[in-house]
């Protein structure tokens, strides 16, 4: 899994990457910091079953904190995009080519309103207006890759077959591609379409493979009112209050151990020796952090996985008496499966032998037998039985 994180220039979002990554990006007040994307492993948070099963977990490929379990996904911030980035303006668009692969986008906004779409200061800017441009500038480079490929697409019988072939580093299905035609009203059939009809499909796919979330950042240097209207306007679910400078400020402090903290908690333990002047620091986060129930940082990575695109977490366990692998590691794997994923995409997932010569599922907590095409819930603890081979 791959989440982009995008938005004009300066608006925090190398913050956010480096917040969740605890990578090194670079980091400053005036447009244009990142040249080149900056690539990196966060991890989502979902609360672990080993509290409810009354085991204590060995995590293998995970990291489990307080009774949180952090599960690994790849993050990508990319150069901020302005007005004319499809056409080379600004970075140019080689780096919306580096969002191709993305799943789903976090899109960075300057809730407060103190920077501009170049990233420049203001005073009083609508942030909301950054929305539909980066779209629009996603939309724009999308369908000029299309459209100077119309000539070869028109002569294939099957245009959404080749059109998943041009398009197969954009992790669009082809279900997707029919889809946003049908939404667009537009034949796949020998297509020949106008620039006008490309740019409606290109948006439509778009928004089926590359869902967004917003991130109205620098929260904490004002912005409320406008935070109520853009989730007003876009959906509650759709727009996360944050800020990422306190985020990454905690997430520093915490690898100090001058602080326990676990990322996407409401609070934060003081535990090392502070200064006067951290001591003031951190009681301004924490005074944030108690209005606004969190940073809102890890909320809107967790809000694109498990919201966006659909992820439930299971638990894969060898011995369902004990719920752990042959070595004994109590739930050593949690791994994110889309929803509607069926117990044989699980046992793929683990190993293509397994697949091939599964026999049926058990679910470890009742122990009762499941079929290959039992579709797995959120928090289920599977066993997969295969035959011998």
């Amino acid at each position: 899994m791959l989440v982009g994180i995008v938005g004009a220039p300066n608006k925090g979002k190398s913050t956010i990457f480096s917040a969740l990554t605890m990578a090194e990006a670079e980091i400053a007040d005036y447009p244009f910091t990142t040249i080149k994307p900056n690539l990196g492993v966060a991890y989502v948070a979902r609360e672990c079953v080993h509290k409810e099963l009354g085991v204590a977990c060995r995590p293998r490929n995970s990291l489990c904190r307080d009774g949180m379990r952090l599960l690994p996904v790849n993050v990508v911030d990319v150069a901020g995009l302005v007005p004319g980035a499809h056409l080379g303006k600004g970075m140019g668009n080689q780096f919306l080519n580096d969002l191709s692969g993305a799943d789903a986008l976090i899109q960075v906004v300057d809730v407060s309103g103190s920077t501009d779409f170049e990233g420049k200061p203001c005073t009083g800017c609508d942030p909301a207006l950054e929305l539909g441009m980066v779209r629009d500038e996603l939309a724009e480079w999308l369908s000029g890759i299309i459209s100077r490929h119309m000539g070869a697409l028109s002569k294939r019988r099957d245009g959404a077959a080749a059109l998943l072939e041009l398009l197969s580093g954009f992790r669009a299905t082809h279900a997707q591609i029919e889809a946003a035609a049908e939404a667009a009203s537009l034949p796949t059939s020998q297509i020949d379409w106008s620039a006008e009809m490309t740019r409606a499909f290109s948006a439509a796919l778009l928004g089926l493979s590359k869902p967004v979330i917003v991130a109205a950042n620098k929260l904490d240097k004002g912005g409320e009112a406008t935070l109520t209207e853009m989730k007003a306007k876009l959906g509650d679910g759709k727009v996360v209050g944050c800020s990422g400078a306190i985020e990454l400020a905690l997430r520093k402090a915490a690898k100090s151990n001058a602080i326990e903290y676990v990322p996407g908690g409401a609070t934060f333990r003081m535990a090392g020796s502070l200064s006067q002047e951290q001591e003031r620091a951190l009681g301004y986060m924490s005074r944030y952090m108690a209005v606004h129930n969190g940073t809102g940082v890890q909320e809107t990575l967790n809000r694109a996985c498990f919201g966006l695109l659909r992820q439930i977490v299971v638990y894969p366990v060898e011995d369902e008496n004990r719920y752990t692998d042959h070595f004994g590691n109590a739930l050593p794997d949690a791994i994110l499966m889309t929803e509607g994923s069926t117990a044989q995409e699980l046992a793929a997932r683990l190993h293509t032998d397994l697949a091939e010569h599964m026999l049926y599922a058990l679910d470890a907590r009742s122990k009762r037998r499941l079929p290959k095409d039992y579709k797995l819930k959120d928090g289920d603890v599977i066993k997969i039985v295969a035959a011998v081979r």
